[in-house]
């Protein structure tokens, strides 16, 4: 079966999490996926522990204000590409980019000093897709608003 090339940057969905439409770095540099989050507390429901936290999904853009809450896959160790090491949520949740629909952990991080809020690593694109750096958007484009999922902050 052909890979679905993806672009250095793609429009992707996180169906699970309410998020419509965040921009992601392609990033096969980095092991794990990332996600922009804020306000992150471990939360217990129903005798499970669950992580509540908020996102902005748009780049330079804090106005709006996506409220998530999804059940914790891990706790742990992460090293970032400057080399600090922190600890960090691991949630898993669905992703979509194209027509194409999977699940894949993504660690919670503050990424509001990065270009993108949210980075796909190599794990979750693993025999699924193939990256072109010199291209974007191969296998999305910007999804419409979803109002119903938006918080005013």
């Amino acid at each position: 079966m052909p890979q679905t090339t993806l672009g250095w940057r793609e429009w992707v969905t996180l169906p699970a999490l309410g998020i419509n439409g965040i921009k992601a770095k392609i990033d096969t540099g980095a092991r794990s996926s990332s996600l922009h989050a804020f306000d992150i507390q471990a939360i217990e429901v129903n005798g499970e522990q669950w992580v509540e936290f908020k996102v902005n999904p748009q780049q330079h853009e804090t106005t709006e204000l996506v409220a998530c809450r999804a059940p914790i896959k891990d706790y742990r160790q992460v090293t970032d590409s400057g080399g600090h090491r922190s600890m960090r949520y691991v949630i898993e949740t669905s992703i979509c980019i194209g027509g194409e629909q999977f699940l894949a952990e993504m660690t919670l991080a503050d990424r509001s000093q990065m270009l993108f809020r949210m980075l796909l690593g190599r794990t979750a694109m693993k025999n699924r897709y193939i990256v072109d750096p010199s291209r974007s958007y191969c296998a999305s484009q910007k999804p419409a608003k979803s109002p119903s999922q938006i918080v005013p902050s």
